[in-house]
């Protein structure tokens, strides 16, 4: 298995969310997902318990990297790669956490949605940023429209992503990667329905590689 998230991303470029506030829910979630073919995790940072549950998986799981999503300061960003957070990714885009992953060599999404947020990332020496809210933003053809400009970046588009039109942004050459919730859903997670995720990874992995 390749080591590097870029690696990753390049054989299964799908990262799914992990909001679950128990650490042991978390943990097997995450197993799930990796049992599926996806091993590149977003932790989302919604909950007091949430860093918590990243750091069980870090602990608790072989062959993942597990990064931290809804980071909305830098000293959040900062205690969360003290947790061993692998990568960052935020809403919106925040100078000071960029440029602190950038000194860092922390590998950072903020999110973009118009095409002045996208110029900022570019010039703060950001190549990848987060589309967020991707199905409210725009979709597929404001990430075609900002690809005819910034050549040298890629989307990661998340927010409104599924099966039904993952293929339709993964076909895009400028994206790197899609997020989604669709992934874990809650209902499954709740109940310890743990082989519904583990499909559910399968599909998007089997949908991933047919358009790449």
């Amino acid at each position: 298995m390749s080591n590097t998230l870029s690696e990753r991303l390049a054989a299964a470029p799908v990262v799914p969310l992990i909001g679950e506030n128990d650490a042991v829910r978390a943990v097997k979630t995450a197993e799930a997902l990796g049992a599926g073919g996806l091993s590149v995790i977003e932790v989302v940072m919604r909950s007091d318990d949430a860093q918590r549950g990243m750091e069980a998986i870090l602990a608790e799981t072989e062959g993942l990297i597990v990064g931290a999503g809804t980071v909305l300061t830098v000293d959040q960003a900062k205690s969360v790669v003290a947790s061993g957070a692998e990568f960052i990714v935020s809403p919106g885009l925040v100078d000071d956490i960029a440029r602190y992953c950038l000194d860092e060599g922390i590998p950072f999404f903020p999110g973009t949605m118009t095409a002045g947020e996208v110029q900022r990332a570019y010039a703060l020496g950001l190549r990848e940023v987060k589309f967020f809210p991707a199905s409210l933003a725009g979709g597929v053809p404001m990430l075609k429209a900002f690809s005819s400009v910034f050549r040298e970046m890629r989307f990661m588009p998340t927010g409104g992503v599924s099966t039904s039109n993952l293929s339709e942004f993964l076909v895009l050459p400028s994206v790197l990667a899609c997020g989604g919730s669709w992934l874990t859903p809650k209902d499954a997670v709740a109940v310890g329905d743990y082989s519904k995720i583990t499909n559910l990874a399968e599909e998007a992995v089997a949908i991933a590689r047919s358009v790449r």
